[in-house]
């Protein structure tokens, strides 16, 4: 049944994009590793060593701090060549060191070795978490720039950038984006902040689900990030006070890995890998904003969902709130395994979803024992002709939709009003009418928000 449904979602997506070669799992000490088990050899600053006894060929076969003094030893060219070493970048993207080691390391680095750095081996520092922000932006959007002007790249690979480069496009008045991520092997992946990571109050980090490549949904991705950011911000009022000093929000269009097609839908493979993935962007931002800790939120669609729950349940990572969205089940039997707040795991079910409750990786989180709390998306389809302020979702694909009922419960969520979202369950149970009910505040919206909309 879940292959019908998935043929039912190709015909729903723009493009099934480039199938991405499988990428090297991490190791099992980088997979494994948190900031309490970092190694000595990682937390003690290590001797440099100088006069040309490091080569390209010495950091392609080093690794954790190692891997990172032996960057810093080489000259320009050498770094140049080291970016270009398939050897070298699979280390900083599949291997890479541990946040609290890169952080420690790029803070300890002068101002012109940090240039250095970036200027010739932008690839590398661009997806080194641990790095601020803003100096991945800036190293990404350089590699970004150097493979458009490249005029000998294939047509798959000028159309992945081409994709990356339309998702940082941004109309008057909307948040700055940020490249956080790019990642130019095969398929490619990428991440795209909308709003400033190293100071929001709320991050937001949304997940997709399958058929999803660089290529093919980006642009659709990053602008949609866009549209709950906008969402959180006119909710703004009803924000509850985090722990941090950080003030605005950011959201994280996260492509940052593999998603399935119909050939390998089967496996949990790609869940395995993009879970480690998650952890380590999870850890990059505990490092960067140590001391001043955002409200963190994963927001997590289809197999993501799936994925996103792995990473929950593995003790590597923490949440403040989950939201799942038509998922379609993993082996975490209870939400009591996974590492967010109480009461703060919200699931999404919307009418018509073929692929929502279907268990078919494993429990169920919508399900009663399951102990999540599931979003009344009660409302017409048409929010005008039924009197409702939202229209419901209706499909696998309509979750995140400007005008939703979803949209609005996951800002809610991402604001730290999940209290909303449960009461409004309560009251939507209780009452019998099936419409959307809540109280008054609930209802900031935008004028757009009174219109449906594709």
């Amino acid at each position: 049944m879940l292959l019908i449904a998935a043929a039912l979602l190709t015909a729903s997506m723009h493009s099934l994009g480039v199938i991405e070669a499988p990428v090297a799992p991490p190791s099992d000490a980088t997979a494994t590793v948190t900031v309490a088990l970092v190694s000595e050899r990682d937390s003690v600053p290590q001797p440099v060593m100088t006069g040309g006894q490091i080569d390209v060929d010495a950091v392609a076969t080093a690794h954790g701090r190692a891997f990172l003094d032996d960057l810093r030893t080489l000259g320009a060219g050498d770094l140049r060549r080291a970016a270009d070493d398939r050897r070298v970048v699979a280390t900083a993207q599949d291997d890479p060191p541990a946040a609290a080691v890169v952080a420690q390391w790029w803070a300890g680095l002068d101002a012109g070795e940090q240039d250095t750095l970036l200027a010739h081996a932008p690839s590398i520092v661009g997806n080194l978490e641990g790095v601020p922000y803003a100096v991945r932006d800036r190293a990404n959007r350089s590699t970004l720039a150097s493979g458009l002007a490249d005029h000998d790249t294939s047509a798959a690979h000028a159309a992945m950038l081409g994709q990356v480069r339309d998702s940082l496009r941004r109309e008057p008045g909307d948040p700055q984006r940020f490249l956080v991520t790019l990642d130019t092997r095969a398929a490619g992946r990428a991440a795209i902040s909308i709003g400033d990571l190293d100071t929001a109050a709320d991050v937001t980090v949304i997940v997709p689900g399958m058929f999803f490549t660089v290529t093919g949904q980006m642009a659709d991705f990053t602008n949609t990030a866009n549209d709950l950011a906008s969402e959180q911000a006119t909710l703004a009022p009803l924000a509850a006070g985090g722990s941090g000093d950080g003030s605005g929000v950011a959201v994280v269009a996260w492509m940052g890995y593999r998603t399935p097609d119909l050939s390998n839908i089967m496996s949990l493979s790609l869940a395995d890998t993009g879970a480690q993935r998650l952890e380590r962007t999870v850890d990059g931002l505990r490092q960067i904003r140590d001391g001043d800790q955002p409200r963190l939120n994963i927001v997590a669609h289809s197999y993501g969902s799936t994925m996103a729950l792995m990473a929950l349940a593995s003790g590597r990572m923490s949440a403040d709130t989950l939201t799942v969205l038509g998922s379609p089940g993993s082996d975490v039997r209870s939400s009591a395994e996974l590492a967010v707040a109480s009461d703060e795991v919200f699931v999404g079910v919307a009418h018509s979803d073929p692929i929502a409750g279907s268990g078919y990786y494993g429990t169920d989180p919508g399900g009663a024992s399951f102990g999540a709390t599931v979003m009344d998306l009660a409302g017409g389809a048409d929010a005008l002709a039924a009197g409702d302020l939202f229209r419901r979702p209706v499909g696998h694909n309509d979750y995140l939709k400007p005008g939703t009922a979803s949209l609005h419960d996951v800002a809610l969520i991402g604001v730290g009003r999940g209290d909303l979202v449960r009461e409004q369950v309560r009251r939507g149970s209780t009452g019998g009418d099936g419409v959307v009910g809540a109280s008054i505040d609930m209802y900031l919206v935008r004028p757009q928000d009174l219109q449906p909309r594709d």
